[in-house]
């Protein structure tokens, strides 16, 4: 796993259903819907990036499901 400071996989998962037309907004990360649900995944440079990100989905009014640090492994086997 990465330093708690470096480049490191997320998974973002917010309540309503974004299309990938959301991509830019969100910094070119892969943007997918899981039913009612919208999974934002993705390398993040750093932690300043991270707060950037939600403040984004908070700024779009989303609702805020979870946040998931995954390992660098487990970024590659994230299902779209």
């Amino acid at each position: 796993m990465a330093a708690s400071g470096g480049p490191a996989p997320y998974e973002i998962r917010v309540a309503d259903v974004l299309d990938a037309r959301w991509a830019g907004w969100f910094d070119g990360l892969q943007i997918s819907g899981q039913g009612d649900e919208t999974v934002i995944c993705g390398l993040l440079a750093d932690q300043p990036a991270l707060h950037g990100l939600l403040s984004k989905v908070r700024d779009l009014g989303l609702c805020l499901i979870s946040v998931r640090r995954l390992d660098t492994g487990q970024a590659g086997n994230e299902a779209p």
